[in-house]
């Protein structure tokens, strides 16, 4: 009991952290004089309120956090902060459901950019700026915000950065001290957006959209100021500069701290993930282009190229944009890029799947265990980056990749029970865990998950959790063993 409420206690400094962020939407609502003020007063006081009880409650028990204890925190904050997230939908839109509301936002902080939402073009400005704010600061995950203050107030971060953190950055320390570690991530995050958000300025959005689109862009999440997203402005420029960074996105954060604390390019050609990244997905961009253009989809290659690209690069790497309904195009295409959209991210980015590296290290697997049947008695390692990698991790990571599939298998049965179409139910599933946005179906590009009854949208706002938390992180807490002592 005693260490659940020490959880409790960061966990409230989490809630109190999270309320200041509401005044950004406050600021752009009073600067913009929009009809949404009153919600935002009324979610500060609520958010600020709980967070103090529960402060005052637990304040008495504050200490250093054990790594289960970091397990269970992260758990609780990727599922209560998105309820107070609902607050300004839920006040400004009365009609708004709880269910969906909550759907929107852990959307938006688990980055996956689905939405329920219809009519984002007659939104007051700031309702867009707080859902795409979410994805913002879900993009890198509150919890690793709150890790460079929470050693000013006592509380070591170490065991929650590692338990939050995907990938092989779970066992790296980029700086000596993880607060270090967080602050100059988060540098790096915001050094690219601003970059991001004046590229998209430069080729012909206005600055309001431009913010908003570098917060969905560096946080790969699809949520976007209007139903057509892209297709708004109909823009090589823009599609160009949303691509490029999309790409940045979709690449280590950690590669790209070292870059640029080094000045060298370095890290990159060391990467043993980016340059694999990018490999697979400009022949994905390619080959589709071809694809389109054999079908007869678009009348010449230049034009069938631009929506590849554009289309390819938002769903391979989890983002979600769209500037056409590729529902429409010949199943192959869409198909393959929810493929791509469940393992070619690399780990640390912020990005959703199993992540390029586990993808990569169940390649070389599958030929170690190919070439022991030839040679029994061969000794094959398994080596990445020239670094010999233990069964340890081998067996972890199949055990990862053992859940993955079953949980996917699960939640598909699950809604194909309920009445969705398999095409419909398989592409949510797909698209949810590995926190990509749109779909196939009833929920393809053109359309929203407005359309799914509560159970649905329930099932689909479970498989996001798990995505972004990347399965053992969420599952670990429901099991026995965690809370024996």
């Amino acid at each position: 009991m005693v260490r659940i409420l020490a959880v409790l206690h960061v966990l409230s400094v989490v809630i109190l952290i999270f309320a200041l962020c509401v005044f950004f939407p406050l600021a752009w609502s009073f600067l913009l004089h929009d009809a949404a003020q009153t919600a935002y007063d009324e979610a500060i006081l609520v958010t600020a309120f709980a967070g103090s009880v529960l402060w005052a409650l637990t304040r008495k028990h504050r200490r250093e956090l054990q790594a289960r204890d970091g397990f269970l925190l992260v758990a609780l904050v990727w599922t209560v902060l998105p309820a107070f997230a609902t607050l300004p939908l839920l006040i400004y839109l009365p009609e708004l459901s709880f269910t969906d509301a909550y759907f929107e936002t852990v959307s938006g902080l688990t980055t996956t950019g689905a939405t329920v939402l219809s009519g984002l073009d007659a939104l007051p400005p700031s309702i867009n700026i707080w859902r795409t704010f979410l994805i913002w600061i879900g993009g890198m995950g509150v919890i690793v915000l709150a890790v460079a203050i929470l050693p000013l107030l006592g509380v070591g971060g170490s065991q929650i950065y590692k338990a939050e953190t995907p990938g092989p950055m779970k066992d790296t320390k980029l700086t000596p001290r993880i607060a270090e570690t967080a602050k100059g991530l988060w540098l790096v995050y915001f050094m690219i957006t601003a970059a991001c958000l004046l590229a998209y300025r430069f080729a012909g959005m206005n600055w309001l959209d431009s913010m908003m689109h570098a917060f969905t862009t560096m946080g790969l999440g699809g949520f976007s100021s209007h139903d057509a997203s892209f297709a708004y402005w109909n823009s090589p420029a823009i599609e160009a500069v949303s691509i490029y960074f999309m790409l940045l996105a979709g690449m280590n954060f950690g590669t790209h701290f070292l870059a640029w604390q080094r000045l060298s390019f370095s890290p990159y050609a060391r990467d043993p993930e980016a340059w694999l990244f990018l490999l697979l997905v400009s022949g994905s961009v390619l080959g589709i282009a071809y694809y389109l253009l054999a079908n007869q989809t678009y009348p010449d290659f230049w034009t069938a190229l631009r929506f590849s690209a554009f289309n390819v690069v938002s769903i391979a790497t989890t983002t979600g944009y769209s500037n056409v309904d590729f529902n429409l195009w010949p199943i192959f295409a869409p198909v393959w890029m929810l493929f791509l959209c469940s393992f070619a991210t690399c780990s640390g980015s912020t990005g959703g799947g199993i992540k390029m590296i586990r993808a990569r290290l169940m390649a070389h697997q599958a030929v170690r265990e190919m070439t022991r049947i030839i040679h029994p008695r061969a000794v094959v390692p398994v080596k990445l980056a020239g670094a010999r990698i233990e069964n340890n991790i081998i067996f972890a990571v199949l055990a990862f990749i053992l859940v993955y599939n079953g949980t996917v298998i699960t939640m598909t049965m699950l809604l194909a029970a309920s009445g969705l179409d398999i095409v419909t139910a398989f592409s949510a599933v797909i698209a949810s865990i590995n926190n990509t946005g749109p779909g196939l179906g009833q929920v393809g590009p053109a359309t929203t998950f407005a359309s799914l009854n509560d159970f649905q949208t329930w099932v689909c706002t479970v498989a996001m959790l798990l995505g972004r938390l990347e399965l053992f992180t969420l599952l670990v807490v429901f099991t026995p063993g965690f809370w024996r002592k």
